[in-house]
């Protein structure tokens, strides 16, 4: 007989009034001492009882091995662990190589940087790899689909990893939707229509940004939605598939630049960055957004066969291969064309475009719909939405209820929606979950919990968050405080230095880990930030209200739906335990299902 089978008696003797008090424990708010209240009270009590449960919520973290088992476990079946690092790759450049670069481009190279637009490539580049580090170390030890969500939680507890995760999964359904819109005028293109509406149809009696609508962006996510229900490993061959004749589609339009331009188009008519430096700069942080998608890379880590060789390629090569790309096409575009024109003069090259940036834009749609569906998964698990968006179907292995519902919200919206006046309040919440990221990975690195305070490594983190705002201040400020710069600057440095020296590294994973640091995750902190004090007013005001929302959804929702889950399924765990007679930190998920 196995120690298990010897063990189902003591099950079999647990006393009925004991279970039934278990039952009637779930079935009701803890701590609540009325088990019949009707629905209206038990809902009062429950917010009566959230200040309490804030308290006892907000900081809660979870181990990486928690996160790997019993946090997991709660979807049911497992995902398939079936992809390869040419999928990974694949899918970070599907994800990032976008069709809108093209017009992103002229319009930086016409305001901010002129020819030296290739150069706003390459500092943008800089920066999404060094954010692409922080992500690879997370993803390489917590290998979960959570991305930021798990990462933060983790490190910083419940309340900062919803804030990231709600940030993220806004970002992904807007722009997703935005995207798919984009497609119907690049489809027209490629067809040689004039009217990017043609195939639009516009209501009478609705308002001008909802009078639209758009079918063939509908249709499209709804095939989409269907295709990435169906079989992870299938979308990326089909996602590997159409990357591959995108990237020979940009290779065309670099060929064709450097064939038919000319030198002189990168000097005429003011010189390489007739704006100055801090134009070059300002383009930068706007032609940052074309890198966003890498982080979709990291939410395959519970589908890949071995994480720690497979990331790191992924994640790190896809970025390096996009920064590529992007400086030739800037660079071949800037000899093609002169900064202050914005027509060449070719006819089938609109139509050609058109029918590559189609193909383009379906790849990127396909891998940020995959990402989008994970992040609600395991925000599911964590009881912080409701539990049914964390269920992994048996069969296909993927997260079909979050797949659909998101499916759903980004066909409904791309349908009759015009978002463009909402991407700028995606571009912050992207960057700060990324900052939030960087000093997760510091404050991860340098804070051993029972053997130094965490008090040295958040003081660093405060003056390096401040010493990299006062730069950016600075810096919108103009030429007049060129010492505001040098001494905020250097101030960086010196804070970052100093804590290099004094504060000793208590966690350095041994599967893989960023090497020199903490000088790429500050310099990821210093340059979110820097690129966050570019954007509009306007932007700030709209993230602030979509976080008011998150943070009401999470006091009247996430907080209680968490509290019943963790705190009084633990307490019932612990009690379990004890009546069959086994230690409770020893109670496994097998024995949990069988009791």
């Amino acid at each position: 007989m196995t120690a298990k089978e010897r063990n189902l008696p003591k099950f079999i003797q647990i006393p009925y009034t004991q279970l039934l008090a278990w039952e009637l424990r779930m079935s009701s708010p803890a701590p609540i001492t009325h088990n019949h209240l009707p629905l209206f009270s038990s809902i009062l009590h429950s917010l009566s009882q959230t200040p309490y449960r804030l308290r006892r919520r907000i900081l809660a973290t979870w181990t990486p091995e928690q996160e790997l088992n019993q946090v997991r476990e709660r979807s049911g079946a497992d995902m398939k662990k079936k992809l390869e690092w040419y999928d990974l790759v694949a899918l970070g450049v599907g994800g990032m190589l976008g069709a809108g670069v093209f017009v992103t481009t002229g319009q930086v190279a016409s305001k901010l940087s002129g020819p030296a637009v290739c150069i706003s490539y390459i500092i943008a580049g800089i920066c999404a790899f060094l954010s692409s580090l922080c992500y690879t170390e997370f993803s390489v030890e917590i290998p979960v689909a959570g991305g930021a969500f798990s990462y933060l939680r983790v490190t910083f507890g419940e309340f900062v990893g919803y804030f990231g995760g709600a940030n993220i999964l806004l970002e992904y359904v807007l722009s997703n939707a935005a995207v798919a819109r984009s497609f119907t005028e690049y489809l027209s293109a490629a067809a040689g229509l004039e009217d990017p509406n043609s195939w639009r149809i516009v209501l009478g009696g609705l308002s001008k940004d909802y009078n639209s609508l758009d079918i063939p962006a509908f249709v499209l996510v709804f095939l989409l939605t269907l295709c990435l229900c169906y079989s992870t490993k299938e979308s990326s061959r089909l996602n590997l598939l159409m990357t591959v004749f995108h990237v020979i589609f940009f290779g065309f339009v670099i060929v064709a630049g450097f064939y038919n331009g000319t030198s002189q188009n990168l000097v005429k008519p003011k010189g390489f960055a007739p704006f100055g430096v801090k134009g070059v700069v300002d383009g930068a942080a706007i032609v940052y957004f074309s890198y966003i998608g890498y982080d979709s890379v990291s939410t395959m880590a519970e589908e890949i066969k071995h994480p720690s060789k497979i990331l790191p390629v992924g994640i790190g090569g896809s970025v390096l291969i996009v920064s590529a790309l992007y400086c030739l096409m800037a660079l071949s575009l800037s000899s093609m064309i002169q900064y202050d024109k914005s027509k060449v003069g070719w006819k089938w090259a609109g139509n050609v475009v058109g029918a590559g940036a189609s193909l383009g834009i379906v790849a990127s749609l396909l891998v940020a719909m995959l990402g989008q569906a994970r992040y609600l998964c395991v925000i599911g698990r964590a009881r912080l939405v409701p539990s049914w968006l964390a269920n992994v179907h048996p069969s296909t292995r993927t997260p079909l209820n979050a797949t659909i519902f998101l499916g759903i919200c980004t066909a409904s919206i791309a349908l009759c929606t015009d978002l463009e006046i909402v991407l700028e309040m995606i571009s912050i919440g992207t960057l700060i979950v990324f900052y939030l990221v960087a000093n997760a990975l510091i404050y991860r690195r340098y804070v051993s919990l029972g053997a130094n305070e965490p008090l040295p490594i958040l003081l660093f983190l405060l003056l390096l968050t401040a010493s990299s705002l006062g730069f950016s201040i600075s810096w919108k400020l103009g030429r007049s405080y060129w010492w505001m710069m040098l001494l905020f600057g250097g101030l960086t440095v010196m804070i970052t230095a100093l804590f290099q020296c004094k504060v000793p590294c208590h966690h350095r994973p041994l599967k893989w880990s960023v090497p020199l640091m903490p000088w790429p995750a500050a310099a990821s902190v210093f340059l979110n930030i820097f690129l966050m004090s570019s954007l509009k007013k306007r932007s700030y005001q709209r993230f602030a209200v979509w976080n008011c929302m998150i943070v009401l959804f999470y006091v009247l929702y996430g907080v209680h739906s968490t509290f019943q889950a963790e705190e009084v399924g633990m307490e019932m765990e612990r009690e379990m335990a004890l009546v069959v007679g086994i230690e409770p930190n020893s109670c496994s998920q097998l024995d949990k299902l069988e009791a």
